[in-house]
């Protein structure tokens, strides 16, 4: 005996086909349809990962290249350079004592 009734979903089209989502297990001939909608899937939370691949999948297509790892260190170096001269300066000013905050000696 073959089955009388099956359940499948699909997707009603805006000129009123229908389009299944799969070929439902039943004789050929006349049926009867039930369109039932069905709630939206709730848009999934993306995580970090899937961020920023979007990021990198968006400026290969505009052409980005992005900066080479001698770019980066290169602008690595000349932070560290700043931050010593940044350093001297301050020795300088302070005659070569580092101000201390927080010292509870303060009476």
């Amino acid at each position: 005996m073959s089955p009388t009734e099956a359940v499948v979903a699909g997707t009603l089209k805006a000129d009123g086909t229908l389009e299944l989502d799969e070929k439902p297990n039943l004789s050929p001939g006349r049926v009867l349809v039930v369109v039932q909608s069905m709630p939206r899937p709730a848009a999934t939370k993306r995580g970090l990962v899937e961020v920023m691949d979007e990021i990198r999948a968006s400026q290969r297509a505009r052409g980005y290249q992005g900066r080479t790892l001698g770019e980066m260190q290169a602008e690595e170096q000349a932070r560290q350079e700043e931050d010593k001269e940044y350093d001297r300066r301050c020795e300088q000013l302070w005659g070569g004592l580092k101000p201390s905050f927080g010292d509870s000696d303060q009476g």
